[in-house]
């Protein structure tokens, strides 16, 4: 599938539907419309063309229970915050949070009573302003007569749970255990729950005391218009900490990772991932890199781990490989690692548990009864660094791990960094599929912290505080912050008020989802964002920033944060301008060189090439002729 993209078919124009099937149609609002067009229509469009659908006589017996059934279930739908989606969206286009909220929206309209459900993480890409939808649709099904379970770290949904259980203390080895238990009230009051004392507030998420200044430097994204995008021309300051704001559906994602990541990816790597209708990106001459952390996995096998994916494993390797006895038996790097053959147990191949095929049944795993999981043979093991031989280290906490390879600078430099960002609990060789979103991200942005840094790097970030508890968020930000102050660019798209706080500027997208978003609402530091009316992150963030943005005090708090009046409201002022890039020259199309020469059969053309060209051609036939005939002095060939 690398080579191959998708386009639109040119018999049904996507409408996935043969004319004759097209040709029915149903009266919404006095207008026929085919199932195609009905399909097209965002969900609260299509609540209020279902409620307008007009039928008459034997129609009307026909389609009553029909229609009252379309619009229940189009009403739990809004009720969820989904209205800005469309019928005929496709499934693989949703979001983790949008693909959840679907199926909760179902259970709502099943009317189930005396039901467990269990939610893991349904917040997921909420504004806040959407995430009060959630929380009511989640007491409509307790108030049903069902129980709700809900795995969750948003404060507001805490904060309306009848019953809070914490974990903790840690993470890891450090927690597994039931710290706190009882109301929301009686959580904040247990000195024990991390989590009761962000809640009470005895512990913050301090946001720096003012921003960072402004480079001058920007890169711009001109005319973007893919998806719900309203002719966009978003301008990204470099050098600082942007966020990228605003409710669900408003055109976030579209804007920074289907358009302005895949064009910065297509030409600094040749990437063929075509990017979102746009005009064009100026500043690109300003980077040299662009990576997107996400939260997938670092490996897709049990075999990749942190030891593996940071590079310390090479290290270790090479450590154990200049020990004496390893130098007495001959022993080189690869017979330290699990996957090639010499050193590894033969039992498992280097797995630590053997695979059991249950025919019908999924395969079953067990501890290899040969090395007992350790994955290297007895002779491998006997080689010893610090008391600790590899397969003791690669089970050593990171944390616990560090102290032993202090002396090694490569592996300690690594390791501190991990332990940093707050993944000290983790195993050096624990299985990457075994990670959290959460913890595989954080690896990738600790290991992009070890790497030599040009200043010149633009990171992108889509929702990283999925997942993560406070305390963990608050790691996050200073491994973020740790990034920027490099003269890194980072740019985040987030709904956490404790992100965007920390922000040095940030972009607001809205004013609503769907067709009624995609437009910069505000700009602006995050104080500034808070003086927007029509933001409604800036609503939220308002109390953060003081009791007075409200009532007649708005305009005042417009004119001293932005100073002469000036409104943070709309698109970004004309005279941000991104520095023009350099006009490169086109290049031209690859010509095979001509044999001998090795000159491009283009450039033949040329006379002096020519010339060098006749004089060859009339050296070959004196070089053949030598071989049988001998030329008298003066005489030509």
């Amino acid at each position: 599938m690398q080579y191959m993209s998708a386009t639109t078919c040119p018999h049904c124009q996507g409408r996935r539907l043969r004319p004759e099937s097209l040709a029915v149609t149903v009266p919404i609002a006095g207008e026929p419309r085919s199932i195609a067009q009905f399909t097209a229509l965002s969900l609260e469009r299509a609540l209020e063309g279902a409620r307008a659908m007009n039928f008459t006589g034997r129609d009307r017996i026909v389609a009553d229970r029909l229609q009252r059934e379309i619009v229940e279930r189009l009403e739990f739908l809004n009720a969820v915050g989904l209205d800005y989606l469309s019928l005929d969206r496709s499934a693989a286009t949703l979001s983790g949070g949008e693909g959840q909220r679907i199926r909760l929206a179902t259970q709502i309209g099943s009317r189930l009573r005396g039901v467990l459900y269990v939610l893991d993480e349904p917040s997921i890409g909420l504004h806040q302003r959407d995430n009060r939808r959630l929380i009511e649709a989640l007491t409509n099904l307790r108030d049903l007569g069902n129980t709700v379970l809900v795995v969750e770290h948003d404060e507001d949904t805490i904060r309306q749970a009848d019953y809070v259980l914490d974990l903790g203390p840690g993470a890891g080895k450090n927690g597994g255990m039931l710290i706190a238990a009882g109301t929301p009230q009686q959580v904040m009051d247990n000195p024990a729950s991390l989590t009761g004392q962000y809640l009470a507030g005895k512990i913050e998420i301090v946001a720096r005391a003012q921003p960072r200044p402004l480079t001058g430097r920007w890169i711009t994204v001109e005319n973007a218009t893919a998806h719900n995008l309203q002719e966009v021309t978003a301008h990204f300051p470099l050098g600082v900490m942007t966020v990228v704001t605003g409710v669900s559906g408003s055109g976030k994602s579209t804007l920074v990772t289907d358009i302005l990541y895949r064009a910065l990816a297509r030409e600094l790597y040749g990437s063929r991932e075509e990017p979102g209708a746009h005009g064009r990106v100026v500043g690109i001459d300003q980077i040299d890199k662009v990576i997107e952390i996400d939260q997938s996995p670092i490996g897709r096998t049990p075999r990749s781990n942190p030891a593996t994916y940071t590079g310390v494993f090479t290290t270790i390797r090479d450590l154990f490989a200049m020990l004496p006895e390893s130098r007495e038996r001959g022993y080189k790097p690869g017979r330290f690692s699990f996957n090639v053959q010499g050193g590894r147990c033969e039992a498992c191949q280097g797995d630590g548990q053997r695979r059991i095929e249950m025919n019908f049944l999924p395969d079953v795993y067990v501890l290899c009864d040969v090395c007992n999981g350790r994955r290297y043979n007895q002779e491998t093991l006997s080689v010893r660094f610090n008391g600790h031989s590899i397969a003791d280290l690669l089970d050593l906490p990171i944390a616990d791990a560090l102290p032993v390879l202090k002396d090694i600078p490569a592996a300690a430099a690594k390791l501190q960094t991990l332990v940093d960002v707050g993944l000290g609990y983790i195993h050096l060789g624990q299985s990457a599929t075994t990670l959290s979103g959460g913890e595989a991200q954080r690896m990738k942005l600790a290991r992009e912290l070890s790497k030599r840094q040009t200043g010149r790097t633009l990171y992108l970030l889509d929702e990283p505080t999925t997942g993560l508890h406070f305390d963990d968020v608050r790691k996050l930000l200073e491994v973020l912050h740790r990034l920027t102050d490099l003269g890194n660019t980072v740019i985040i798209i987030e709904h956490n008020l404790d992100i965007v706080r920390n922000a040095d500027y940030v972009l607001d997208m809205g004013p609503e989802g769907g067709g009624r978003g995609g437009r910069i609402v505000a700009h602006g530091t995050p104080e500034q964002i808070a003086t927007v009316a029509s933001s409604y992150t800036g609503r939220f963030l308002a109390r953060h920033y003081g009791a007075d943005h409200a009532g007649s005090n708005w305009a005042n708090r417009i004119s001293s944060n932005g100073g002469g009046g000036v409104s943070h409201a709309g698109p970004q002022p004309l005279d941000i301008a991104a520095t023009p890039d350099r006009v490169k020259a086109a290049r031209g199309k690859f010509v095979a060189p001509v044999k001998k020469t090795g000159v491009p059969a283009a450039r033949l053309a040329e006379p002096g090439i020519k010339a060098a060209r006749r004089s060859l051609s009339a050296k070959v036939p004196v070089r053949a002729a030598k071989k049988n005939v001998s030329l008298k002095r003066g005489e030509s060939a």
